[in-house]
């Protein structure tokens, strides 16, 4: 049997997801989690084969969540089911170690197959969106997706600096940066852009 856990913050999509999978022979469904942060406890205290995990959850993301799985060498890999068509968000999921990247409008059949897959120890990822992934790059750095992801949930200098244990300064030098990357009129304009791109 392979173990599955799912980390989904929807309760009616965490349910559904559950059902379908539990109908499959070989898969068992031994933990769900509301969020990130429950999810990474569950994964140490079961060790399951495979997290399926969303990418927009609450107090930790499902990739902050893979990254975290990841580096506790827990031997559970990581699949992302989410919305999200980028190459961006792809491309970030691979670096944080994910082994599995499927959207949430792929047939059930897919989804069963990719657990599967990566369970044997393989990938499993759109074609169509791995090429995307590969032909743009995202010029921020990490610090810059930190401060420009706050920027553009409305948190001022202060309130980024006061976040992050740095300056009010080195926070506006970090916004201005990417401003300027990405080509923007100003710090809200250049998050709008980000994440679209998928890399926010």
């Amino acid at each position: 049997m392979i173990r599955v856990a799912i980390a989904e913050d929807q309760a009616m999509v965490l349910g559904a997801l559950a059902a379908l999978l539990e109908i499959e022979p070989d898969i068992e469904v031994v933990a769900r989690a509301g969020d990130g942060v429950e999810a990474l406890e569950l994964c140490r205290t079961l060790r399951p084969d495979v997290l399926l995990a969303d990418i927009e959850m609450p107090r930790m993301s499902g990739l902050e969540l893979a990254a975290a799985v990841r580096d506790a060498e827990l031997g559970t890999r990581v699949i992302i089911l989410t919305t999200f068509a980028r190459g961006g968000y792809l491309r970030r999921a691979l670096d944080a170690g994910v082994t599995g990247y499927l959207l949430k409008d792929s047939p059930s059949a897919e989804l069963a197959n990719a657990i599967r897959r990566v369970a044997a120890g393989r990938r499993a990822v759109d074609p169509e969106l791995a090429a995307e992934a590969w032909g743009e790059v995202d010029p921020l750095t990490d610090r810059e997706r930190q401060v420009l992801r706050r920027a553009g949930k409305g948190r001022t200098s202060a309130q980024i600096a006061e976040e992050l244990g740095l300056s009010s300064g080195t926070v506006r030098n970090y916004l201005s940066e990417a401003i300027s990357k990405l080509g923007a009129a100003n710090r809200i304009e250049a998050a709008r852009i980000a994440r679209a791109k998928g890399w926010l």
